[in-house]
């Protein structure tokens, strides 16, 4: 970890490192909340690690980011090579890889998809999606505080009003927004109807 924050300290500026460790302490207090093992305590700390993690390469240059997605041939979009601010989390997940050798798929999917989510994400796949957008050093937005509540209490309803809170404000402002994102909020509404049936 050490390591990790001295890159961090590096490689972006002052407010996104203080996100970052603000996400990474929110993260765990998830993953205490959500621990699928209590007997273990492995899963706080993979849950800070891809905290720490998430936004390693947020700062970088775009036409670097492309770059790097060539040279090593990290899969993307369209989308998101006309838009490759988008790309930070799978470009961060390969420097979690490669320069801190972390192996644990499910961390570095984590980084992958914190910014756009996907459908079936794993439980901390989950946690750092929500934990990047409650922190407490996040700017007030519309509905925060209800957001907050449920990421406490039911994590896959917050996971569904944050992609809907998305949605909505990318719309409102006439911005283009990755399919994927779509695609993860109608996987959530999916399910959710799906258990109201079985109710």
């Amino acid at each position: 970890m050490k390591k990790i924050k001295k890159y961090l300290k590096k490689h972006l500026t002052k407010d996104r490192y203080q996100h970052t460790l603000s996400v990474a302490s929110t993260a765990m207090a998830m993953a205490m909340r959500y621990n699928p093992d209590t007997t273990n305590a492995n899963f706080i700390k993979r849950a800070e690690l891809a905290g720490m993690l998430h936004d390693c390469a947020k700062c970088m240059d775009n036409d670097k980011k492309l770059k790097l997605c060539e040279k090593y041939d990290i899969p993307h979009s369209s989308f998101e090579q006309e838009h490759p601010y988008l790309l930070h989390g799978k470009i961060g997940a390969h420097i979690a890889k490669e320069k801190f050798h972390i192996n644990d798929k499910d961390v570095l999917q984590a980084i992958t998809w914190h910014t756009t989510g996907r459908p079936d994400m794993s439980l901390l796949e989950k946690i750092i999606f929500i934990a990047d957008y409650i922190e407490p050093m996040r700017r007030p937005i519309p509905e925060l505080n209800v957001i907050r509540r449920l990421a406490f209490e039911d994590i896959d309803k917050a996971m569904e009003k944050i992609l809907c809170n998305t949605l909505k404000f990318l719309e409102s402002k006439g911005s283009p927004f990755d399919a994927m994102t779509q695609k993860t909020y109608d996987s959530y509404v999916k399910n959710a109807s799906r258990m109201e049936e079985k109710l």
